[in-house]
């Protein structure tokens, strides 16, 4: 295993991610294929329904997906509710994203999508059998679900059926899949009351929808039971960092690492460290774990939070170096292909960041890559583009809506989008509603940002004030405190925060990289 780096830590190579959520973070909390396996089974009450109903892994079957047509028509009617566009383009894009997340694999510019769930699975805590974290996730599924057709008592199986449904959900944009896998593993308990395995699947269920709360607690029951289990260790680590208790986070991340050292471990303990600051160690545990990976999903999956450690640092010849790495270890690895497209855009490749980034949202659509897609629109500005731009800022509030039907809280992601791109109120009914849970540094900044563009900006300042206040090397974070500063007469630190946002990460983002170099100008010309 690549030794914990503290002092002992190489220095800086050249110079220097925020991830999910989920380094694992997948969106925006944190970093973070193919078939519609089981999706028929949202209809059923007991267990087996999971494995009779949805084993087909055909990605030419979506258009006669049991539930689809209900989805579709929630989609429709969140994405309705579209502030400024035609109804028109709005339904289509509802149309879009329900064919996106509920039919499996998608073909984008004759590409087949060949399973992205793959590397996360071997990355975010192996699933067991090993078959899972190897291969291709819907065809173990679909393995699992035939072995518990002919064995279904086999807890262990049904434990691990719910935590694949847990990927499959998380890897495709697609929250219908979490009813499966609480049923799944609800059904595991049933036979085997307490085993670990289904608990530690509680706790990633509950990550994945949001509760960091409850992944706590049910991490914490898994480890009573193994003090050893691989993704409750992980879980842990990831609660008590959404919940913004990074010294605890810290904590438990040194106690992973001695008990289950590995890439899992690792990549989370770098994220930990990066969140304060300590951007030369978190760089030093990824680049040692990438040393240290060999399957493929590994490769992909580490050198992508190498990337996006380095874009987060401004670094984009480098971060586009670490994602052709991954490329190279898997061609069709999305986050891989979605940080190649922002890297470009960083770069100044329009061009080649919209093209990728429309691939990705074809096959991934989530609200980050979605608003990035949106705002790099309205950026080239050309005919049609405002147009464009609105149908994906629509598709994060139909997005949105299918998450919420899933039992996941989409709060933090309904803040952050609608404050730019949306209705301003709610930005901040849900920045606040967001905050009330938890106390991260991604909450304070969405609430911070959530009460200026309502024009509370003396109520925003002690809030961004927080979001900077780890020592976190975010540019938007600093952009966001800088316009609240100037908006509240402290030209002096407006000028210090935009400039150290423009320094630090000068592509942070289309929009509002232009809009911070703006208010500086502006600053300085009346000094």
């Amino acid at each position: 295993m690549p030794p914990r780096t503290t002092d002992s830590t190489p220095g800086r190579p050249d110079d220097g991610r925020e991830p999910s959520t989920s380094p694992v973070h997948p969106e925006p909390d944190g970093p973070r294929g193919g078939s519609a396996a089981g999706a028929g089974a949202d209809s059923g009450t007991g267990g087996d329904s999971d494995v009779t109903s949805g084993a087909r892994t055909d990605a030419g079957d979506s258009g006669s997906e049991p539930g689809a047509g209900p989805r579709v028509a929630a989609l429709r009617r969140a994405a309705d509710g579209g502030r400024r566009w035609r109804g028109l383009h709005v339904a289509g894009c509802a149309v879009l994203l329900a064919v996106a997340v509920t039919g499996g694999a998608i073909a984008v510019g004759g590409v087949h999508d060949r399973g992205a769930g793959v590397d996360a699975v071997s990355a975010a805590g192996a699933l067991s059998p090993g078959d899972l974290a190897r291969g291709d996730l819907d065809a173990g599924i679909a393995s699992l679900q035939k072995h518990l057709r002919a064995q279904p008592r086999d807890f262990g199986s049904w434990a691990t059926l719910g935590v694949a449904y847990v990927e499959q959900a998380r890897t495709k944009g697609d929250p219908s899949r979490y009813p499966q896998a609480e049923r799944a593993l609800k059904r595991s308990l049933g036979l085997e009351p307490g085993n670990d395995q289904a608990l530690a699947g509680q706790a990633a269920l509950a990550a994945a929808r949001h509760d960091f709360p409850g992944a706590l607690t049910y991490a914490g029951r898994a480890l009573k039971q193994n003090p050893y289990n691989e993704r409750a260790l992980c879980t842990r680590i990831d609660a008590l960092v959404e919940l913004g208790r990074y010294d605890d986070a810290a904590k438990a991340a040194d106690t992973a690492d001695d008990r289950r050292p590995g890439i899992p471990v690792f990549t989370r303990y770098a994220y930990v460290h990066e969140l304060r600051g300590d951007v030369r160690t978190a760089r030093a545990v990824l680049e040692r774990a990438l040393s240290s990976a060999d399957a493929p999903a590994d490769v992909a999956y580490v050198a992508t939070a190498l990337g996006q450690l380095a874009w987060n640092q401004g670094e984009y010849k480098r971060a586009l170096g670490h994602y052709a790495r991954a490329l190279a270890a898997d061609d069709a690895y999305l986050p891989a292909l979605e940080g190649r497209a922002r890297a470009q855009a960083a770069s100044g490749d329009r061009k080649a960041a919209v093209r990728g980034l429309e691939q990705v949202v074809a096959r991934f659509p989530l609200p980050g890559p979605l608003v990035a897609l949106g705002e790099l629109y309205e950026d080239r500005g050309a005919d049609g583009d405002r147009a464009k731009a609105g149908d994906q800022y629509a598709l994060v509030d139909a997005w949105t809506a299918l998450a919420r039907a899933g039992g996941a809280n989409t709060d933090l992601e309904t803040a952050m989008a609608a404050a730019d791109h949306g209705d301003r109120k709610e930005a901040l009914r849900a920045a606040r509603a967001e905050w009330d849970r938890r106390h991260s540094v991604h909450t304070a900044d969405a609430l911070a940002w959530a009460l200026h563009v309502n024009g509370r900006d003396e109520e925003a300042l002690p809030y961004a004030r927080r979001a900077t206040a780890t020592g976190y090397r975010n540019a938007v974070f600093l952009y966001h405190r800088g316009v609240i500063e100037r908006a509240t007469g402290d030209d002096r630190g407006a000028r210090t925060h935009l400039k150290a946002a423009l320094d630090l990460n000068p592509g942070f983002s289309p929009l509002g990289a232009r809009e911070a170099r703006t208010a500086l100008e502006d600053l300085e010309g009346n000094r």
